[in-house]
């Protein structure tokens, strides 16, 4: 569009031009003043044009939420469980420790006009629009997932000073990822909520929610597999019974371990962003 616009201003000026070369001296005053009307013309057209295109494509945020809330949830991925522990906890550290964690779920950043900020400068921006934390103490906290580009992005406030990206990548890896990668998003980002409430309190982290399968699955694969030995031995038999055995025995052993391992209403007063973070994709 603006090409366009380009191409013809510029033909129009070459007529001018052209002009200027086949008049007298009173005709070249006037085509001057032609000249100058045109520029201007030109100028205040580009100007509404920029404003336009400007306008159109500007980055922009969710509203905030109810000052009883922590959590927007625009992609619709936090169920009302989740959705209740996570007021719980962000309201009790925000009493007792005047740090505000907050969290915001988007379909996707081009949602927002911002796939051009990925998720590290979009989590800033919303940051330090919001104000999450205060002035005198710049401690807030942002968790933003964004559904669509399948990325997350912890963000805190200046006053961290950089000093828990270790702890924040810990809780992005271990907590956040492992149960998005699971399907299980609103278990991730309670477990994330957690896992930052922990950090913020200088607590050790929590490990990862215990699936609801895990102890039935752990159950009834133990049983089968001594149930399988016993006819084994019972039967005399070898060959492909020993090899599901093996299978039994190397699924066990993955359930212990994912189920073993892991990490080790007004809080918008000024704050900005800068001390560091952690993003995570799956």
């Amino acid at each position: 569009m603006l090409l366009l616009i380009e191409r013809e201003q510029n033909r129009e000026l070459c007529y001018f031009i052209y002009k200027a070369c086949r008049h007298n001296q009173n005709g070249g005053k006037q085509l001057q003043s032609d000249i100058h009307q045109f520029k201007f013309k030109s100028a205040i057209t580009v100007s509404i044009l920029l404003l336009f295109f400007t306008n159109s494509f500007a980055v922009t945020f969710p509203d905030k939420p109810p000052e009883a809330d922590y959590f927007v949830d625009n992609a619709n991925i936090i169920q009302d469980k989740e959705r209740n522990e996570i007021n719980s906890i962000a309201s009790k550290i925000l009493s007792e420790e005047k740090i505000p964690i907050y969290v915001v779920t988007i379909p996707s950043l081009s949602h927002h006009a911002a796939s051009s900020l990925g998720i590290e400068g979009y989590a800033t921006e919303l940051f330090n629009e919001w104000g999450i934390g205060f002035q005198d103490r710049n401690y807030g906290i942002l968790l933003l997932v964004s559904k669509g580009d399948r990325k997350a992005r912890i963000e805190l406030g200046a006053d961290w000073g950089r000093k828990h990206d270790y702890a924040a990548q810990d809780i992005m890896d271990n907590l956040i990822i492992r149960q998005f990668k699971n399907g299980d998003f609103s278990l991730g980002i309670l477990d994330g909520v957690r896992g930052l409430d922990a950090m913020a309190r200088g607590l050790a982290l929590p490990k990862p929610t215990t699936p609801w399968w895990y102890f039935p699955a752990l159950i009834i694969g133990i049983i089968g597999l001594v149930m399988l030995i016993i006819n084994l031995f019972k039967t005399g038999r070898s060959g492909w019974a020993w090899a599901l055995i093996v299978a039994i025995g190397v699924l066990l052993f993955f359930i212990l371990r994912n189920a073993g391992s892991g990490g080790s209403g007004g809080g918008f007063g000024g704050g900005s962003s800068g001390g560091g973070g952690a993003s995570g994709s799956w």
